[in-house]
């Protein structure tokens, strides 16, 4: 894996976890504006936009480069669109990046042809 793939991946896995936050957060404000007078909700939307777009951003930067099938794309945007989606989808790219690391050193050791 090239360093500019995984600063793809890092940026994606680092907005994921805000952006399901962010989220929750907005949620809980929705409801908390149809219960009481408290109405964080134009705040939170805004937050929540913002954060929600560069997962997207980030996400179609990180397909572009780790050449994705379909089938994992699609998984990684619809967790996007989860409440909570975006603590697996860190989870899942941690991992990932973690196996590409092993498997980069296992290269370099000639113990794999990979």
């Amino acid at each position: 894996m090239d360093i500019k793939t995984a600063t793809a991946l890092r940026r994606l896995r680092l907005v994921s976890g805000p952006e399901a936050v962010s989220f929750l957060l907005l949620l809980l404000c929705s409801v908390l504006k149809r219960t009481t007078d408290f109405n964080a909700v134009p705040v939170m939307g805004a937050v929540h936009g913002i954060l929600f777009i560069l997962y997207v951003i980030f996400w179609a930067d990180a397909w572009n480069r780790t050449k994705w099938s379909l089938k994992t794309a699609a998984l990684y945007f619809v967790l996007s669109v989860l409440p909570t989606g975006g603590f697996f989808a860190e989870r899942k790219l941690k991992r990932e990046a973690e196996d590409a690391v092993i498997a980069s050193r296992a290269r370099q050791e000639g113990v794999v042809n990979a």
